[in-house]
């Protein structure tokens, strides 16, 4: 039971990096980015290509990773989403199409063609990173033996969470964005730039994006689909948490995750998928605004 529970961590650590990003960028921008799941695959393949370019350890493509994926999320929030603010349904369609774009660019091996250079390594096959040795044994706590890199990808999420709250409650940029995600208009009229805020958002919820992909990398083979499934993931977790609540967040992505989990081992993955979506469902129909959405007044 004990491993379950674990296992069910590790996999409720990948949601809450996803959903992070998602949970901060509806909140406080109201946009669906679809591509969202893109920045999952991009942060995986720069793990991979970090490795074959750089010949960086694992530990170098999570900087790498966040710092790459959040400048292409700000090249997307610059160019395309901030035309679109207050037009949710086309938003969606257009963060859609820059997901269907990246996916294809990286099948086709289209990454920086522009410049004539083939990037080895990026493609429609499948790729694998090498996890350290010192991450593939075991730690053994209260003499229980836990598998060491699902440990290091729950230490990782707890320290990227932390960031995030010390952000938001500790800084004043972390008091801007929760004024725009309480009142955007208001924000503006107390001199807030909201523009400036949200670019910044949008930039660092596709970097924890970047670092879920890496975490992944290590235990699943990458591909250019692998994102798909991630963002509808990521929003069931804010569906289920309330929109721009982080602590509402975080126990929803540890309640799906755990529940996955437990449901997988004693049937198998559909069985516990299709089980997650009828406790999101569930939610929905009885907390539309999710279990610890802010209150109104």
């Amino acid at each position: 039971m004990f491993d379950v529970i674990f296992i069910g961590l590790s996999l409720s650590s990948i949601l809450l990096l996803v959903a992070l990003g998602l949970a901060i960028t509806y909140g406080a921008m109201g946009v669906i980015n679809m591509a969202h799941g893109e920045m999952v695959m991009i942060g995986a393949y720069v793990a991979v290509l970090s490795s074959i370019w750089l010949g960086a350890n694992f530990l170098l493509a999570i900087p790498i990773a966040f710092v790459v994926t959040a400048l292409l999320g700000l090249l997307i929030e610059r160019l395309v989403v901030r035309r679109l603010y207050g037009r949710l349904l086309d938003t969606l369609l257009a963060t859609w199409g820059i997901s269907i774009l990246i996916q294809q660019a990286v099948r086709l091996e289209f990454g920086l063609t522009f410049f004539g250079i083939h990037i080895d390594g990026l493609g429609p096959g499948l790729q694998n990173v090498t996890v350290p040795a010192y991450l593939q044994g075991t730690v053994s706590v209260a003499g229980l033996e836990f598998n060491g890199y699902r440990a290091f990808i729950i230490g990782v999420t707890l320290a990227l969470t932390a960031l995030t709250w010390l952000i938001l409650y500790r800084t004043s940029a972390g008091v801007q964005v929760r004024a725009i995600i309480r009142n955007p208009k208001m924000a503006a009229a107390c001199g807030i730039d909201v523009k400036r805020v949200n670019a910044l958002t949008f930039a660092f919820g596709s970097g924890l994006a970047g670092v879920a992909g890496v975490m992944m990398s290590g235990f699943k083979t990458v591909f250019p689909d692998m994102g798909a499934t991630m963002v509808v993931d990521g929003f069931m977790v804010v569906v289920t948490g309330g929109v721009g609540s982080i602590f509402g967040t975080i126990l929803s992505s540890g309640l799906l995750g755990e529940i996955n989990a437990l449901v997988a081992i004693g049937t198998n993955d559909i069985i516990a998928r299709a089980v997650v979506f009828a406790v999101v469902i569930g939610v929905i129909l009885f907390r539309p605004n999710g279990l610890f959405s802010y209150k109104g007044r």
